[in-house]
C-alpha cells in the first residue's frame, strides 16, 4: 500500500441551508472524521497564495496494526457547489502531489438503500454531479469511493428535490450509525486497503 498523503473529500453542498440535506452526508461523514481526529477545518493552502474553494484538516487516520497512528490524510471540504466539485479537488491533489491512487471521495448514493455503506474503486458516477466533476478535473474515473446510501425518493417525486431535502425525523435516528460506519469504512481503506475493507463493510449484517 502507498504510504503518501490521502485526499478524503467529502462533497456537500455549502451553506447552512444546505447543511442537514441527503446530498450533504458526504461533508457530514468529514465532519466525523475531523472530530475523532480534534481537528477543525480551515480553509485551504494553494500554490502562490492561490486558496482552493476548499476547508480542509490535516490529521492521521485510524490506527495501524501494533497501534500505531494511521497515515496522514487531507481531509477536503469543497466550499463551491456539488456540481463545481472537481476545481478545488484536482488542485488540491496536484498541490499536495497526492497520487489518484490515494484520492478518496465520501459522497450521497441514491441506488443504495438508506444507511447502506459500499466502497469501490472506479466506475460510472450514476448521474452524480459532483463524482462527474470530479472526474473530470482529476481525468480518470479510477478514485476511491465510499457510498453511503440514501435511497430513492418515494413516488414521483424528483430526485434532484429528494436529495436537497433533509432527512427525515426517522431517518435522523439512525443518521449518527450512518455517519460513524462511514467513517470507519474511511479509516479501513487508508489503513487496510480497499479489498479487507470491501471484505467487511460488503459482509451481510
Amino acid at each position: 500500500m502507498a504510504q503518501g498523503p490521502w485526499l478524503v473529500v467529502g462533497l456537500g453542498n455549502p451553506g447552512p441551508q444546505y447543511a442537514g440535506n441527503r446530498h450533504n452526508v458526504g461533508a457530514m461523514v468529514l465532519d466525523e472524521l475531523a472530530r475523532r481526529c480534534g481537528q477543525s477545518f480551515a480553509g485551504a493552502s494553494g500554490p502562490l497564495g492561490r486558496r482552493p474553494q476548499a476547508l480542509t484538516a490535516d490529521v492521521r487516520l485510524g490506527v495501524l496494526p501494533g497501534g500505531a497512528p494511521g497515515p496522514r490524510a487531507l481531509l477536503v471540504r469543497p466550499t463551491t457547489y456539488m456540481n463545481v466539485s472537481g476545481g478545488p479537488v484536482g488542485a488540491l491533489a496536484r498541490y499536495h502531489g497526492v497520487d489518484v491512487a490515494q484520492v478518496l471521495v465520501v459522497h450521497d448514493e441514491l441506488d443504495l438503500p438508506f444507511a447502506t455503506v459500499r466502497l469501490k474503486r472506479g466506475g460510472g458516477e450514476g448521474g452524480h454531479n459532483g463524482l462527474r466533476d470530479i472526474t473530470r478535473a482529476l481525468g480518470t474515473k479510477d478514485y476511491l469511493r465510499v457510498r453511503v446510501g440514501i435511497g430513492r425518493p418515494p413516488g414521483r417525486q424528483d430526485p434532484a428535490d429528494f436529495v436537497l431535502k433533509d432527512f427525515t425525523s426517522a431517518e435522523r435516528a439512525d443518521l449518527g450509525w450512518l455517519l460513524d460506519r462511514a467513517a470507519d469504512a474511511v479509516e479501513a481503506i487508508v489503513t487496510q486497503g480497499l479489498e479487507p475493507a470491501q471484505q467487511e463493510f460488503h459482509a451481510p449484517s
